[in-house]
């Protein structure tokens, strides 16, 4: 008797763990808390891709556009490319002893990155066009991936790839798994993404759209070549996202995901198309497991898009309450 109810607890035990653990397998984000915000992604997935639901969408229109810096990795103190512009200028100060009186670059020189920042956006530029032009494609590229191995934040010191948001890796991937197209549409530089999208994302080259530099064609010693050039094309910001993505991609996304006003119009212009849209913002809610910053930042300010987002009917994420982790590192 003793034995036959042993037996029996046992069993019943096996069946709560087989039932648990397949519940947790099928949790598609399982570093999203549950709520609000979990079951309105989960929800609009469902009802976009189940035959003969009225808002069904085919295959071919399931277009996710993700902005990248603080959306899909973080962004703080100062944009990750920034980082590897100061490291390259200082790798080339040799070769140019003017950059010690001349601003930028003497800020950068001196580690002054309050004056690096004061300089605004002529100054970046210059930074840009010295650390990222008169070079070949394959040179960036390479700069860009020996960089990656090496470099470190410098409060987390961490590799800069590891400072990517587990929650939206697991988007990524649920969206994907549910017959998206995942987009990367970003202010970044489109050549520097492309170096480390797919492996970190899971996003190839060809689906990454991003602030761009004009490009030419040459031979060089009998070997044809892409040459960087120090003029803009694209920036791939505020306005220029929906240009971008009616340029490089060429169909309004039905789901979006940003985290700043620098993502507003991305935002705004993609859920204003027919049919079902999905918009989402991510909120710097966490300053103990990351940082807690909106509208005053100097980075990633978030002012209109906060306001706007109730009477838009996008999701805002509030990264404390919604995620159970935040980086991969920190996974149980």
């Amino acid at each position: 008797m003793q034995f036959a109810m042993t037996q029996r607890l046992l069993l019943l035990l096996f069946c709560v763990s087989v039932v648990a653990t397949t519940a947790a397998a099928a949790d598609p984000l399982p570093s999203w808390n549950d709520g609000p915000t979990k079951e309105a992604i989960v929800g609009f997935v469902e009802k976009v891709t189940k035959n003969g639901s009225p808002d069904f969408v085919p295959e071919s229109q399931r277009i996710a556009t993700f902005d990248n810096d603080g959306t899909l990795w973080a962004e703080q103190p100062v944009y990750f490319q920034l980082f590897y512009a100061i490291d390259q200028v200082k790798k080339k100060a040799s070769d140019h002893p003017e950059w010690k009186t001349e601003e930028p670059f003497a800020s950068v020189l001196k580690g002054d990155m309050k004056g690096v920042i004061d300089s605004g956006k002529e100054g970046l530029m210059k930074i840009l066009a010295a650390t990222h032009a008169n070079m070949t494609a394959e040179e960036f590229r390479s700069n860009v991936s020996e960089w990656l191995k090496t470099a470190r934040h410098p409060k987390t010191n961490r590799p800069f790839n590891e400072m990517i948001y587990q929650p939206q890796l697991e988007l990524l991937e649920y969206l994907r798994a549910n017959g998206f197209k995942t987009f990367i549409v970003s202010g970044g530089g489109v050549d520097f993404m492309r170096v480390f999208a797919e492996e970190t994302y899971g996003i190839p080259p060809d689906q990454v759209v991003g602030t761009s530099l004009k490009a030419k064609y040459e031979v060089r010693d009998g070997k044809p070549v892409i040459i960087k050039l120090p003029e803009i094309n694209l920036v791939d910001d505020k306005e220029g996202k929906p240009v971008g993505i009616h340029q490089y991609i060429g169909q309004r996304p039905i789901f979006v995901a940003g985290n700043s006003d620098g993502d507003y119009q991305m935002l705004e212009w993609a859920t204003a198309g027919k049919g079902p849209r999905f918009g989402i913002i991510l909120h710097h809610t966490d300053g103990k497991r990351e940082w807690a910053y909106d509208r005053d930042s100097h980075i990633g300010q978030l002012n209109k898009g906060l306001d706007d987002a109730g009477k838009k009917g996008w999701t805002v994420i509030d990264m404390q309450k919604d995620w159970k982790v935040v980086f991969p590192v920190d996974k149980p």
